[in-house]
């Protein structure tokens, strides 16, 4: 008897406007000193990856205003910032370009 195998097509969210999709970096289970949290007193992270990005705002003269940020940019938004959505089981946020406060530059 064979069996059928799931073919799972991967999901893609392109942002509208000027949004960024990002993908938030995983909260830490241990303290510096060592000691595990428990999944209810870890922090939840405020730095993300950005996985896509939009076309950008419209001016009041319908010209594209050009984002400052790029997919792959490592970024940090607002504790409220934004609005969780889940892909492909996966948290991610969409943000607005004006809620990220600044990109991390290795």
């Amino acid at each position: 008897m064979a069996t059928a195998t799931k073919n799972k097509a991967k999901t893609t969210v392109r942002p509208m406007e000027d949004r960024v999709l990002v993908k938030p970096t995983e909260a830490e289970t241990k303290t510096k000193s060592g000691i595990f949290l428990p999944e209810s007193a870890a922090e939840k992270p405020m730095t993300g990856k950005i996985v896509a990005v939009g076309p950008g705002a419209l001016s009041d003269d319908g010209k594209r205003i050009a984002m400052s940020v790029k997919k792959g940019d490592t970024v940090i938004y607002g504790k409220y910032a934004g609005t969780e959505v889940d892909i492909d089981g996966k948290e991610h946020m969409i943000v607005k370009e004006s809620e990220l406060l600044g990109v991390i530059e290795k």
